[in-house]
């Protein structure tokens, strides 16, 4: 597959302070890109973009208008834009019946409409360039599992990128989606510290669903998909396999084992939300702990 060169290219990237963002966008940069970083951690955003030679952007993607001025911002530092990466997302964790609403609403606003706010700011910069538009999903596109619904419902972004990709490929844009596993992030290791039923459910996954990666697996892997301007880009690799055998996973059989553990996670959630007056546990990368509310 032929390769786009990164070099002089512009980026405009969410979530760029922490985590795969913030990896990522130091690798474009070594490789001559040229970078705005948009993130609501002031100061975490400074530092990144400070070492990077990058144009630093406060905003919160849940907010159109803002993420127009952004946007607009960008394109006239930088001379207009190439690629817009929604990558900006959090995650919240319990079951269904014991999530609150406004847990659930923001992660659907950050992750799913964020994502859709953030591309459309930016896609007519990104249509002029004929350039590259990627939206951040996940593996659980692919498998859902107990206690993290509300995330896997952001999971959508994929059916939005299909959608868009089919509307903009006649303009020359390409349209791309990243589905990493667990992460070695801060809000993984977060997430694994301090709740302890999350780490029952993800003991309870089969074989390598169990597995975190190294930050620079998703850096290698996402790199290469901007190069080729990828529809797809899996972390690891073998995650393919779970996109291809998607209609399987979620059958009697293959939930047998998850199932099996659920009764053991959800008395250990509800311990924890009894213990520590929890009722919603909220973690993101631009936040460095746990968000709890009583």
């Amino acid at each position: 597959m032929p390769t786009w060169s990164l070099r002089d290219t512009t980026f405009l990237i969410t979530g760029g302070a922490r985590g795969i963002g913030e990896a990522t966008a130091r690798a474009l940069h070594a490789r001559g890109a040229r970078l705005a970083l948009v993130d609501l951690d002031e100061a975490a955003l400074e530092r990144t973009a400070t070492g990077l030679y990058a144009l630093a952007i406060a905003a919160d993607v849940t907010d159109l208008e803002a993420m127009e001025a952004a946007t607009e911002r960008a394109v006239a530092e930088l001379g207009g834009l190439d690629v817009v990466w929604a990558n900006a997302g959090i995650a919240t964790f319990g079951p269904i019946a014991m999530t609150e609403p406004d847990a659930f609403t923001r992660t659907v606003e950050v992750n799913l409409l964020g994502a859709f706010r953030t591309v459309r700011a930016a896609l007519p910069h990104v249509v002029a360039r004929r350039g590259y538009v990627a939206f951040t999903a996940s593996a659980a596109t692919f498998s859902h599992v107990p206690g993290m619904a509300a995330y896997a419902a952001t999971t959508g972004v994929e059916a939005l990128a299909n959608a868009l990709r089919m509307e903009v490929t006649p303009s020359g844009v390409a349209v791309g989606t990243i589905h990493p596993i667990w992460i070695d992030t801060d809000m993984v290791r977060e997430a694994d510290d301090q709740v302890t039923a999350f780490q029952r459910m993800r003991a309870s996954l089969p074989g390598p669903l169990s597995t975190t990666y190294p930050v620079s697996k998703a850096v290698d892997a996402i790199v290469r998909g901007f190069e080729r301007r990828s529809r797809r880009m899996f972390v690891p690799e073998w995650i393919r396999v779970l996109h291809w055998t998607r209609a399987a996973i979620h059958t009697p059989l293959a939930e047998r084992q998850i199932v099996a553990d659920v009764p053991e996670v959800l008395a250990t959630h509800e311990r924890e939300v009894r213990e520590k007056g929890l009722q919603e546990v909220v973690w993101s990368e631009r936040t460095r702990g746990v968000l709890r509310g009583d």
